[in-house]
C-alpha cells in the first residue's frame, strides 16, 4: 500500500513538472488510490454544494463530540469516483469493542443526515452509504454480538458457514419481528442524539460547513479552530506501543 502510494505520488509530481515529490503530492496520492478518480466534469450547482457541505460537516461536528468516535483527519467535498464528499477518520485498532463504541460510531455515522435535517428540515438521497453501514452495524449488535437487551445472550452467527436450517431462518416470525425493531430503534436512537448535538453546535456547524464551501478540503487543524481541542485524544506518545 504504502509502495503504491509513493508511486501514485511520484507520478502526479512528473505530470506538473516537479523536480522533486512533496507533501501535497502524497496527500493527492492518497485521496487518489483511497476515494478515486477526481471529478472536475462534474456539475455541481451552488445548492447541492452547499448541502454536500452541511453533510460532510454534520460527521465531522458529530464525531468531533464523541469520545468513541474515530478521530478526523480530513474532509472533502470534492468529488471522487461514485462519492460527493467524504469525512476520512482515523479508527484504532481494537480487538474487542464495546457497545458505547459501536453506539457512538453508528451517531457519528448518521451525523451527515441529521445535519441536513437541522439546517433545511430536509433529508436527501445522499445518506444512502450511511444508512447501508449503520443498518450492517445494528443488525450485528441484535443478531452477532449478542449486544441487545430484548433478545439477551444469543447469536445467529454461524461460523462453520454451514447452514443446518436450509432455507428457514434459524428463529421464529416472531423473533424476526422484535429483531426488525430492535434494528430500528436503535438507528432511530443515535439519529435522534445526532440531532441533538448539531443542534446544541449549529453555529459551529454552520461555520465549519461555510468554511468546506470556500476550501472544498479542510483537516483537523480547520475543526481545532472552531471546536478547540478535542477532549478525547490521547497525546502522541500514548499511541507508541511498547515493543
Amino acid at each position: 500500500d504504502i509502495a503504491n502510494v509513493c508511486n501514485e505520488a511520484a507520478l502526479i509530481a512528473a505530470r506538473q513538472n516537479k523536480e522533486a515529490v512533496d507533501k501535497q503530492d502524497f496527500l493527492d496520492a492518497v485521496d487518489r488510490i483511497v476515494g478515486g478518480l477526481e471529478k472536475k466534469n462534474k456539475i455541481v450547482t451552488k445548492d447541492e454544494k452547499r448541502a454536500i457541505a452541511v453533510h460532510e460537516a454534520g460527521h465531522a461536528t458529530v464525531s468531533w463530540m464523541l469520545e468513541h468516535a474515530a478521530p478526523l483527519v480530513k474532509v472533502t467535498i470534492v468529488p471522487r469516483g461514485q462519492s460527493l464528499g467524504a469525512a476520512w477518520y482515523l479508527p484504532e485498532e481494537r480487538l474487542i469493542v464495546r457497545t458505547d463504541q459501536m453506539l457512538d460510531e453508528m451517531c457519528a455515522t448518521m451525523g451527515g443526515r441529521a445535519a441536513e435535517k437541522v439546517v433545511f428540515n430536509k433529508i436527501s438521497t445522499g445518506a444512502l452509504s450511511d444508512l447501508e453501514k449503520v443498518t450492517k452495524q445494528a443488525r450485528a449488535m441484535v443478531t452477532i454480538y449478542g449486544l441487545n437487551e430484548k433478545l439477551g445472550n444469543i447469536t445467529y452467527y454461524d461460523s462453520s458457514g454451514q447452514n443446518e436450517f436450509g432455507f428457514s431462518k434459524p428463529y421464529s416470525e416472531e423473533t424476526a419481528l422484535v429483531i426488525d425493531q430492535e434494528i430500528n430503534a436503535l438507528i432511530e436512537t443515535e439519529y435522534q442524539r445526532a440531532i441533538q448535538i448539531l443542534e446544541d453546535n449549529k453555529d459551529k456547524l454552520m461555520q465549519l460547513a461555510d468554511i468546506l464551501i470556500e476550501k472544498e478540503v479542510i483537516f483537523k487543524d480547520d475543526l481545532e479552530t472552531i471546536f478547540g481541542k478535542r477532549p478525547f485524544d490521547k497525546p502522541d506518545e500514548e499511541l507508541v506501543t511498547q515493543a
